[in-house]
Parts: C-alpha cells; structure tokens; sequence
C-alpha cells in the first residue's frame, strides 16, 4: 500500500469517526426535547443535523452508521434508568446490568440506523430523500419499534411535540403522526438551510406548523354529566422496602390512613399498592377499606396481585366500595420485569425481581363501573402503547393508569411517563389520572395539559374533580393506520418523482 493511499484511507477513518461522534452527540442532544427538559427546539435541531449527516454519508453503509449512533446517543441517554432498575432494585451486578442496558440500547439503534440505510437507498435528489423518504422511513421503523419482540415505544420523536403546534396531529394520528411532522419539519429546515428550495421549505414548515395550531382547536370530545371527585394515593414506598415483609403492615396502615382521609368518591391507589397476593391480606384489612368506600358513597381502585387456584397470578386492579366487587388485569406485560421470555431463563438467575411471572390478562376485559364513571385501566408501562389504549374507546368515559416507576429512582423515567400519559389524553380526547408509588402522581385534562401532580418521594394525596368524556377522536377508529398511510403516502411520492426525474 503506497502512503498515498494509506493517507487517503486513514483521512476515510477520521470522517466516518467524525461522523459517529456529531450523531451520537446530536441522539444525545435530543433527550433534551423530552420530559423533564421538554425543549423541543433541541430535538428539532438534533433531527436537522441527523438528515445532514444522512445527506453527506458516502454510502448507504455509512449512513445506516450514523443512525445507529444517533440511536446510541438517543437511547444510551434517554433510557439510561433501565440500569438503575437492574443494578440497583433488580440486584444484578453493575458491570453486567452495564452491559444489558447497553445491548437494550444498541437493539433499539439498530431502528434508526436502518431508516439511514433505507433513505440513503432510495433514488432521487438530496430534497426527496431529507423531507419525504426519511421522515416516511422513521415513522414506519418507529412503529416497529413499538411492535416487535413486544415493543419499546418510549422516546418517540412525536412525544417531544407535544407542547408545541404540531399537538394539533395527536388525536388525528397519535404519537407517530406527530413524529411524522417533526421529521418533515427537519427535512424542509434541511433544504431551508442547505439552499435546497428554499422557498418550498419555508412554506412546507409554515403549513405544517400552522395546520397542527388549526387543529389544536378542534374539540373532538365533550364533557357528559358531573365531576366527580377523585382523590390519588401516594404511598412513596421506597422500592427496596415494598416487598419486604418487615414493611408489610406500615405499608398497608399508610395505604388505609391516606384513604380514611379522603372524601372522595373515587379514591385510586397506585400498582401493587398492596405488596401480596389479595387472598392472603388480611379480610378486616379489605373490610376496612371497603368501609371508606361505602362512607363516601363510592368506590377504591386498589393495585394488587391475583391468583388462581391452579398458581397463575396476574398484576391487577380490584375495586372495593358501594359497586360490585370488579377486576383489571394487566395485558402488556413486561419483558424480564413481569415475565421471562422463552429461552431467557437464565437472565433470571442474576436478578431479584419479586412477582417476575406474571400472566398476561385477557385483550378484551370491560370497563370497571365504578364511581358514576366508566373506567378503562391500564397498569405502568402499558400506556406506552396508545393504539392499545384506545381500544376502551369510545365506551370509557375516564382513563386510569397506575404505576410503580420506583423501579427507576431518581432518573428521567417518571418524568417520561408522565409525558406519555398526557399523549394519550390528547389522542384519546379523555382525562387520564395516574396514581404512583414514588410519583409523578398527576391529574391530565383531554387536552394534555396537567391539572395537578404531587411531588416525588413524597407522600400525599391529590385531590381532582374529574370530567366524564363522551365522543371518539379520529385516532381511536383508526389508531396508528393514518400515520402509516401517510407515511406510504410519502414513500410513494418520492418514488414517482425519482422515476419522472429519471425520464427526463
């Protein structure tokens, strides 16, 4: 090899590194347009100079290169907490709950490095593929994201917009509508800054910005009948004491003190609120609850355990109070935390993680009548998944999630839910209600806004007057298919202008 070349080669080595480093940063960077920071202007800009680096990879490897390191940067940063989860709660060693979170994040790179891969093959200008091709391809593999091996929705580039115009798309397409926007918005500030026609980018942002405020105006659903008054428990039971027996009876006390304080007409408590199987608790215990429903002429939602007589066992919410005794199982369960997935076995072996068999419940289960209200469950990690969520609809008047993100301490993963919360009450058009262990307890209105929250790591109650919801948002008939029609919409446009182009 002639020095020439050698330089030649080693000059190729140090612009694919530099490449690598500028999308890693950028992935990093655009954590910051998520809860707790919610600077949307930083994923924006972070999405602008990802299409950058897309435009000028010399080759569809390169390019499928530079979005798993945008991915790494994205995920190694904004789902950090799932190695406090295994490390410090789940009892696995340091160096290996490393390693695990930092395959999770590697996997979970590998989405947007094949929508670099896929743009980067696609025919036809610079401008095709930034506004069209790119922003179609990462809907379509966010989607799959969300889809596969069970699903891993979280930090979808749409939650980012949530408070900006671009909310507007949520009740028509969801999460993936809004990322569909957002990626538009970058591909036209792409061309805008690149000199690529400029005038079309400038329109193309204004109209998709101004559509989406039009929209914020649209009011889909309507309140029906009256408030109804909504007390949320917080235990802020530290992870590593929930499941101990020595804790057992201060816990249950703290659940029962916080409830007899209430005069609400809903009390609801948070998941596995009552740390053992519900067989085994004491009856004078539930009597005791049962009683503070019955006082105030309503009901409790109680996050505990069920089994059956054959050992299978779900994560559950039970009703007590003055409506018959009913019952919500959870349906998404998650991987490692909840059940172990065929041939994974051993991981189990370097974890501690209490109730980690969980059966799943059935898809179809009906509303919880309680408290005047119809009310749609869904436990934690489940209102990740907002195409699921709708199915309650149009039929549930209230949304209820209940949640125990202690497993994550102190990291970006409450706030993250929380935000994932307030989506699904724009794109269902309901209020949502989320009582938790450690917090973000929080009350949303059915245009995302928060009503109330109580602070973490603090006990407390939070009190909210919550409206009944009648009516149906074009997301809960269609669910995710509008997004991906427009993301094939788009895709399908691209390929008629490169085939024009091409008989010119």
């Amino acid at each position: 090899m002639s020095l020439t070349s050698a330089l030649a080669g080693l000059r190729l080595a140090e612009r694919a590194a530099l490449r690598a480093v500028l999308a890693a940063v950028a992935g990093a960077t655009a954590v910051g347009g998520f809860a707790p920071l919610e600077q949307p202007l930083l994923a924006l800009a972070s999405c602008v100079v990802l299409l950058h680096l897309w435009q000028v990879a010399p080759s569809p490897r390169a390019a499928f290169g530079v979005g798993f390191w945008f991915g790494l940067g994205l995920f190694g940063a904004g789902v950090s907490w799932v190695f406090v989860s295994l490390a410090r709660f789940g009892g696995m060693p340091a160096p290996l709950a490393g390693l695990a979170t930092l395959g999770l994040c590697a996997y979970l790179a590998l989405y947007p490095a094949c929508t670099g891969w896929l743009q980067a093959r696609a025919p036809g200008p610079p401008w095709v593929r930034a506004t069209l091709v790119a922003p179609a391809a990462w809907v379509v593999l966010e989607w799959l994201r969300g889809w596969v091996l069970t699903g891993f929705p979280w930090l979808a580039m749409g939650y980012a917009a949530i408070d900006t115009p671009l909310a507007g798309y949520a009740p028509l397409g969801g999460v993936y509508l809004l990322s569909l926007a957002t990626l538009a918005c970058a591909g036209a500030l792409w061309c805008l800054l690149s000199g690529q026609g400029r005038a079309q980018a400038a329109v193309a942002v204004g109209l998709i910005v101004a559509a989406g405020a039009a929209l914020q105006t649209v009011r889909w659903t309507a309140p029906i009948g009256v408030a109804t008054h909504v007390t949320l428990l917080q235990g802020n039971v530290a992870q590593d004491l929930k499941f101990d027996p020595a804790r057992y009876a201060r816990t249950l006390e703290t659940y029962a003190q916080l409830a007899e304080l209430s005069q609400a007409r809903l009390i609801v408590m948070p998941e596995t609120a009552l740390p053992r199987f519900l067989d085994l608790v004491e009856p004078a215990y539930l009597e005791r609850l049962d009683a503070v429903g019955r006082r105030n002429g309503g009901d409790l939602l109680i996050g505990a355990p069920l089994r059956d007589a054959s050992g299978r066992y779900t994560n559950s919410v039970v009703s007590l109070g003055t409506s018959r005794r009913q019952a919500y199982h959870k349906v998404h369960l998650v991987p490692f935390g909840e059940f172990v997935p065929p041939g994974f076995g051993w991981v189990m072996r370097w974890l501690s993680v209490p109730l980690s068999d969980f059966s799943s419940g059935a898809r179809d289960q009906p509303l919880l009548e309680v408290a005047g209200q119809r009310v749609a469950v869904n436990v934690c990690y489940e209102d990740a998944f907002g195409a699921e969520i709708a199915r309650a609809l149009p039929a549930a008047t209230l949304l209820v999630n209940v949640s125990n993100v202690a497993w994550f301490g102190d990291s970006l993963a409450p706030a993250q839910h929380l935000e994932i919360a307030r989506m699904r009450a724009l794109e269902t058009g309901r209020m949502v209600l989320t009582a938790t262990n450690t917090g973000i307890t929080a009350a949303i209105g059915a245009n995302g806004a928060l009503l109330g929250r109580l602070p973490q790591f603090a006990q407390g109650r939070l009190e909210i007057a919550a409206l009944a919801f009648g009516g149906a948002t074009p997301f809960v008939r269609l669910g995710n298919s509008l997004a991906l029609v427009l993301a094939a919409v788009l895709l399908a446009a691209a390929g008629l202008i490169a085939r024009l182009q091409r008989g010119r």
